[in-house]
């Protein structure tokens, strides 16, 4: 599974991506690819991808997002788990959204 994390420049969420890769690696799952990007270049590379989450300072630009998604699921983070990396409750927010 490929996931796209999107804010304002792509650099808050650098930090989330490099957490969401350790837990990954260390929770055992596979095949999960993680880049960020910041809302003005997302329609580049969103085709790459198979889910879309935004950090919580974004949330306004959802519906611009979801227009240019191609279809793929979007979300955004909700601020708490955002501020803290808390990346059980993210992963748990992306197989929602896949489901």
């Amino acid at each position: 599974m490929k996931l796209l994390l999107i804010c304002a420049g792509g650099m808050s969420t650098s930090m989330v991506m490099k957490k969401l890769e350790k837990y990954a690696a260390a929770n055992g799952i596979e095949d999960f690819e993680v880049s960020a990007v910041g809302v003005g270049t997302f329609r580049d590379v969103v085709d790459n991808y198979d889910v879309i989450l935004l950090g919580p300072q974004i949330s306004y630009k959802k519906d611009d997002v979801l227009e240019g998604s191609g279809g793929k699921p979007v979300g955004v983070i909700a601020p708490a788990d955002y501020a803290i990396g808390n990346c059980e409750h993210i992963f748990a927010q992306i197989d929602s959204l896949m489901a």
